[in-house]
């Protein structure tokens, strides 16, 4: 299992900072987190960035128990 972090409007949709998620690609880990999450966390993760060990990656992207996964929502300000 991966590692997930989770911030601003992710770490409020889904309650907790950190936690872990099953899958061997980062779209099943994802998807692993939208199952758990429910539909508020699901809208959030659909406009956020994800990161693997501090490098943006794509969904296809293989992960396992000593990556982290970050999801980063847009950045809004002024």
């Amino acid at each position: 299992m991966a590692h997930l972090r989770l911030f601003g409007p992710a770490r409020q949709a889904a309650g907790v900072a950190t936690t872990t998620a099953e899958g061997e690609t980062v779209a099943a880990a994802l998807e692993s987190a939208r199952d758990r999450f429910g539909a508020v966390f699901s809208a959030v993760l659909d406009t956020s960035a994800v990161w693997v060990n501090g490098v943006a990656v794509g969904f296809e992207t293989r992960v396992g128990a000593d990556d982290e996964i970050a999801v980063l929502p847009p950045v809004s300000g002024g």
